[in-house]
């Protein structure tokens, strides 16, 4: 399968104090007009407030289609939710969490990234976009768009190629992943497979490995609401 895009949009953004009697948050991002380095940390001038849940190797970079809000926009009957958002660090047109898959290995600017996971949204969203049922909404739709693992360090900006050069999954795409992951969507045996899968990320991967054993159950009141 041949991909290649372009880059629409690459966001970064800082910690702040956003909402009295709630924890900091980095989730607002602002366009960048020059190329930056992406490491394994992520891009240069990016942040996360709470590291436990948010960063790391395994979501080093956060895309999300910019396609989406043009639905969102209808659905909402808004039109102040723009690319940049919802928090994502790059935007495209053309690829969406259908057409992805677990595992894909891009060329990014002149690094190399791979699919990692799914987004979890979280009560912050619901803060940011002033919509408490946003994060629900997210989970529900399935447009949450996806991470990527950094496999090696380079420059990314607007105008750059996007441009898949490796598929080991192709059965599993991003949607399917993050309908198993989310809304339970998986049977024994596909939970079981995801587990042992060594393109998910860990979390994710250990989160399958409970469904397989028979945990089918997880409690996301605090993760969707604060």
């Amino acid at each position: 399968m041949t991909i290649q895009i372009t880059v629409e949009g690459v966001f970064v953004g800082g910690v702040e104090d956003r909402w009295a009697g709630k924890p900091p948050s980095a989730i607002r991002k602002r366009l960048l007009s020059r190329a930056v380095s992406l490491t394994e940390n992520g891009l240069d001038g990016d942040a996360q407030a709470d590291l436990r849940v948010h960063g790391g190797p395994d979501k080093a970079l956060h895309h999300y289609p910019g396609e989406h809000y043009a639905a969102w926009g209808v659905e909402l009957a808004r039109d102040d939710l723009v690319p940049g958002g919802f928090g994502e660090n790059v935007s495209t047109i053309g690829l969406t969490e259908d057409t992805v898959c677990i595992g894909d290995v891009f060329k990014l600017g002149t690094a190399t990234v791979q699919i990692s996971q799914g987004r979890q949204p979280c009560w912050k969203l619901n803060a940011h976009t002033g919509d408490d049922r946003m994060a629900w909404r997210f989970q529900a739709s399935g447009r949450t768009g996806w991470y990527y693992r950094v496999l090696a360090p380079g420059e990314v900006g607007v105008g750059d190629n996007l441009t898949l050069i490796e598929r080991p999954c192709p059965d599993w795409s991003v949607a399917r992943v993050t309908a198993a992951r989310l809304r339970r969507e998986v049977s024994v045996a596909e939970a079981a497979e995801l587990a042992g899968m060594a393109q998910l990320a860990e979390g994710w991967r250990a989160a399958f490995a409970r469904m397989a054993g028979g945990e089918r159950h997880e409690d996301t009141t605090k993760r969707l609401k604060g």
